[in-house]
């Protein structure tokens, strides 16, 4: 070993600290991950030197020939993993293995429960790569040298995986990364070919490099001195360029871990080969978890990207639209050159071919999941139902096609799941009904109870319940399916077209015209607060509510816009009463002004309520009950 300088000890991020306790100690069902996590950022590693070498291919030192080998020492108990790939830095080695720099990070620990079973699932969503050797080391010594620094440059990095970590400048003469695992006790079991072997085929077989071991010999040749021969043990050629025939779902499954960063198993996958104009070939995942940084806008995403089996980047974004963001999986073109960019790669006839392509797969590849496992494409919705709720109004060319694939709760289903289709929705509908009818609102128990509702419950209209914060949005953008409006219950003059016959028209008419002078009334006591008043036909049991103009901002979009800190246009609500109701006729029938304009202003602010609105005025509308109150006791 070479002389050690410029030895250094540094503690750890605080994130550090609590992964790596977390892990010791919750992933001891499944020890063995370790060495996929490493394997993965050694074939990594490989990758961008062979990308880095494009331009420079001096990196190389002469050794084209990429590779990760794999040896153990039973006595000394260590197990250790060599790439020749990349390598570090000094600066990088603090970085990357002293740090955890992805956002979301703050997200995961918060959401840790202490709860051991459940957390282990949690770390599979954020992924562990190095630190996962500590689920078997009591300490980790790594050797390491970037690629075309000089060979007084190594570094070496030891670590017990406790409050610090050790860096210290060596004399490496090879490029790249050796790990050296000194084993726990107990974690023997590691220190042995046959293992190895098996874990190597069981999770890495997919991996493009060549994984080597030494060669075991049996019988009379293990006395024999020899150098140690190494042999292939894993497939080594991009599991994406083999036929899909010859592929098992148990690699494609292992394949998706790997690029992932995902301990679970994906929901589905779709594995084509292009051929004709454009050569590509793909492989997309649906993974079945959100992960944490998924609303971190700036978080990276995308697929990896490789040029005639060379990789190129790791999140080239360019190939799907961004509310597909949650597909992993990797695309391999001949159509790109390797210099490639990713300022080339923002647009272009090939780019945006692909693009086009790619979306329409997972596209169909989501409708395929939802016909042929309904339950899968439940949980899905559960983990990316909300991006995929800004495909409307990013995707023109595909807005039919995603809306089908949108799920929404509605009064069909007192679960308040979100299990409707718009098929479904259209295969329920009434005779003469050519609308789509809706309602948005902060909460599922708010709105079910809606007096909105109430002449749709009568006529058994079903309507289609919106809670999530991006639904009035979404609503703006799909205006129609299937050859049907979508109508907002809570907004404008509520036509109910060929579902009111004639008989409940001409009623309608009569009612407004025998109530004229109750809503002149009513609109000189509110004054300023109402855009309008009138006669309702939505109403069978409330006495009031409040209709949205045809024009105006919900409830939902004003409070998006004050959470952003924007100016929200001015808009007044429209006042409906009731006719037939006793709190309208006992209001129709009251001579006192004063009075009248007390009672008016309370049923305008239960009306507010009653939608989900706050008061513009609580002290008032209080003292006003009170002295109600007072009245009716006296």
């Amino acid at each position: 070993m070479s002389v050690e300088t410029q030895k250094e000890t540094l503690g750890f991020q605080t994130e550090v600290k609590q992964l790596l306790h977390l892990m010791i100690h919750s992933l001891y069902s499944n020890k063995e991950i370790f060495l996929r996590e490493l394997i993965s950022n050694a074939s990594d590693a490989a990758d961008k030197l062979r990308f880095e070498a494009l331009a420079k291919p001096e990196l190389l030192e002469g050794g084209a020939e990429l590779k990760i080998r794999l040896s153990f020492d039973k006595d000394a108990k260590t197990v250790t993993l060599e790439d020749n790939g990349i390598g570090m830095s000094r600066e990088e080695v603090i970085a990357h293995l002293g740090t955890i720099a992805k956002s979301g990070t703050a997200d995961f620990l918060k959401n840790l429960s202490g709860d051991q079973k459940k957390d282990s699932h949690l770390i599979g969503q954020f992924g562990v790569g190095f630190y996962s050797a500590f689920i078997v080391a009591d300490k980790v010594d790594v050797f390491t040298r970037r690629a075309g620094a000089a060979a007084s440059e190594g570094v070496h990095w030891s670590s017990k995986g406790e409050g610090d970590f050790e860096v210290a400048t060596i004399e490496k003469a090879e490029r790249g990364t050796r790990i050296v695992l000194h084993l726990k006790s107990g974690e023997d079991e590691f220190a042995d070919g046959w293992r190895l072997r098996n874990i190597v085929k069981k999770y890495s077989d997919h991996i493009a490099l060549p994984i080597e071991l030494p060669k075991e010999h049996y019988g009379e040749e293990k006395d024999k001195p020899a150098e140690v021969e190494w042999e292939t043990v894993n497939r080594a050629s991009a599991l994406w360029t083999r036929p899909r025939t010859e592929v098992k779902d148990e690699e494609y499954q292992e394949f998706y871990k790997h690029v992932g960063h995902d301990f679970e198993n994906p929901l589905s996958w779709s594995h084509n080969k292009v051929e004709g104009k454009l050569e590509y070939t793909s492989l997309l995942y649906v993974p079945g978890r959100a992960p944490f940084d998924l609303y971190h806008r700036e978080a990276p995403k995308g697929l990896k990207l490789y040029v005639q089996r060379v990789f190129i980047m790791d999140q080239a974004d360019q190939f799907l639209p961004l509310y597909l963001r949650f597909i992993k999986g990797v695309v391999d073109s001949n159509d790109l050159s390797l210099n490639v960019s990713r300022e080339i790669l923002q647009s272009g006839p090939v780019i945006d071919s692909m693009k086009s392509a790619l979306t329409k797969r997972v596209l169909d590849m989501l409708e395929k999941l939802a016909k042929d496992k309904p339950d899968d494409y439940k949980t899905f919705w559960k983990a990316f139902g909300q991006v995929l709720k800004e495909g409307p109004a990013e995707d023109f060319a595909n807005k039919e096609k995603i809306a089908s694939l949108l799920r929404f709760a509605s009064t069909h289903d007192e679960s308040g799941e979100q299990s409707v289709a718009l098929a479904d929705y259209l295969g329920r509908v009434k005779e003469g009904q050519d609308k789509i009818y809706f309602l948005t609102g902060e909460t599922y128990a708010q709105i079910k109870n809606s007096p909105h509702l109430e002449v749709f419950r009568k006529k058994g209209i079903e309507v289609l319940l919106l809670t999530d914060r991006i639904d009035e949005w979404l609503m703006s953008y799909l205006t129609e399916f299937d050859g049907k409006q979508f109508v907002d219950v809570a907004r404008g003059d509520l036509d109910l077209g060929k579902l009111d016959s004639e008989e409940d028209k001409k009623a309608q008419e009569e009612v407004a015209k025998a109530k004229e002078g109750l809503v002149e009334r009513l609109k000189g006591a509110l004054g300023e607060q109402v855009a309008e008043v009138r006669v309702s036909h939505r109403l069978t049991d409330s006495p009031a509510i409040l209709a949205i103009g045809e024009q105006d901002l919900g409830l939902q979009m004003r409070q998006i816009l004050e959470a952003s800190g924007q100016k929200v246009p001015e808009s007044k609500p429209i006042f409906e009463i009731n006719p037939g109701h006793p709190l309208i006729e006992k209001l129709d029938a009251e001579p006192d002004e004063d009075r009248f304009a007390d009672l008016s202003h309370i049923l305008f602010d239960q009306a507010a309520l009653a939608a989900g609105d706050s008061l513009k005025d609580p002290a008032a509308y209080v003292q006003r009950l009170n002295k109600l109150l007072v009245e009716l006791s006296a």
